[in-house]
């Protein structure tokens, strides 16, 4: 990867939908020059795809969780099936340390965070810290140069 495609992903992580035209505007080449690069980059899966992001508090998901999770002996690859299927579940994570799991959920409410709790307890032991507030509203992946 070289230095060009670091800047073209920096302007992708800042807004995917600059077009072609703008990126090259900024990183300094032409139009078709930035669809190559791009183009090449989703082929060689440096690219994974693009995304919209959604606000969950929008959507009456009032409710926003760290959980983790230290599986019981024998319910740890039972969880990992089963967490796939559960909405709630925005990231999740197989983790070192005491927890084998780390999940960020969203949640309607209280109740609706109980009832999730209720669920995975089958599994294990689990630990839940309420998010209250965003710190970093965005990490990318190429760091700024």
């Amino acid at each position: 990867m070289d230095q060009l495609n670091r800047r073209i992903l920096q302007c992708l992580q800042t807004n995917a939908r600059y077009s072609h035209a703008e990126i090259g505007r900024i990183v300094g080449i032409s139009s078709p020059a930035v669809n190559e690069r791009i183009k090449k980059m989703e082929d060689s899966g440096i690219i994974k795809g693009y995304r919209t992001e959604v606000s969950s508090f929008e959507c009456g998901y009032q409710l926003r969780a760290i959980i983790t999770v230290r599986a019981f002996m024998g319910k740890l690859k039972p969880f990992l099936e089963q967490v796939k299927s559960f909405p709630e579940v925005i990231n999740c994570y197989r983790i070192t340390g005491n927890e084998n799991i780390v999940m960020e959920v969203v949640l309607t409410n209280q109740k609706h965070l109980e009832h999730f709790i209720d669920k995975l307890i089958v599994f294990g032991e689990t630990k839940t810290q309420i998010i209250l507030s965003k710190v970093v509203d965005h990490h990318p992946i190429v760091p700024q140069l």
